[in-house]
């Protein structure tokens, strides 16, 4: 069972809301349902009078948020899928666009504070980081498996400084020992010795990096991109939220093409960060970064 606590806090609501500026018998898609905290906002402000299509990979997820939308049955379309099927789910539901899309990048408190899912260098727990738990490769299959030069093309693309020495140290370790668990990693990189900044942990860029090959997040994200005008319609409106540079970096360049060829008007002219307040109750939220724009 999943706690409420959990998925209490979805991050820039308010901003999320203005953005969206939701209305009543208007079609709206969360690419990334996690608790559906962001679903329940535009629910409770429409009164219930939207439709939400919400999407996540993780099945866990999208039970909870079922439970959680309940009372809104009805104006509620629940899938478990990657929000890079977005065009073929709404053809199966005879939606041809939407009034609004929300993505919420990153990986949820649920997903964090769940040891076995192996999201979390705090926790101990296998080396997964599957954000679908029934596909794919995991964390511990690269570590073990891949080529040096594939886990260096891991490490460069999440931009972990001294990639190369580490992708050698990591081949090298291996022949002696297997990666299994999240601590098997945290005390390989303490024994590196890497002149990491001081306000970062040295296991953050490694298993962000990880994280991101095993979900192929930012090869997901070019995609969900390059989809916007055919999953929008005239004046939709797309608000993304990312958490570090690499996914901020592909949004704030698909929104200017977007607006150079005269698809999209940008409505945020600089990213939003969440407010003092909001940072102080919910710390995790300090790295958000939300930007939207508006289909022509």
């Amino acid at each position: 069972m999943i706690s409420k606590q959990l998925f209490h806090n979805p991050v820039m609501v308010s901003e999320c809301l203005h953005f969206l500026s939701p209305e009543p018998g208007k079609t709206y898609l969360d690419c990334t349902l996690g608790g559906g905290g962001h679903s329940l906002a535009i629910l409770e402000a429409t009164a219930g009078k939207a439709l939400v299509i919400g999407l996540d990979m993780d099945p866990e997820a999208v039970s909870y948020s079922r439970e959680r939308l309940s009372q809104f049955e009805g104006s509620v379309i629940l899938k478990e899928a990657n929000f890079i099927r977005a065009g073929e789910i709404l053809k199966t539901l005879n939606v041809n666009a939407v009034d609004g899309l929300l993505c919420d990048l990153g990986v949820s408190s649920w997903q964090l504070e769940k040891e076995e899912r192996g999201f979390s260098f705090q926790k101990e727990g296998p080396l997964d980081m599957r954000m679908n738990p029934k596909a794919g490769f995991t964390a511990a299959d690269i570590l073990n498996s891949w080529r040096e030069d594939e886990i260096l093309a891991v490490l460069k693309k999440g931009e972990v400084p001294l990639a190369l020495r580490i992708a050698r140290e990591i081949v090298r370790f291996r022949t002696k020992k297997s990666f299994h668990t999240t601590q098997d990693l945290v005390n390989f990189l303490r024994e590196l010795r890497l002149p990491f900044r001081r306000t970062m942990h040295p296991a953050t860029l490694v298993f962000q990096a990880l994280r991101i090959a095993v979900n192929r997040e930012l090869e997901n994200l070019s995609i969900l991109l390059s989809s916007l005008p055919d999953l929008l319609k005239p004046k939709g409106r797309a608000v993304f939220i990312a958490y570090h540079s690499l996914e901020d970096r592909l949004i704030k360049t698909a929104f200017r093409t977007f607006e150079q060829n005269g698809t999209f008007s940008v409505l945020t002219k600089k990213v939003v960060r969440p407010s003092e307040g909001e940072i102080a109750q919910n710390p995790r939220s300090r790295s958000a970064r939300l930007r939207a724009a508006e289909r022509r």
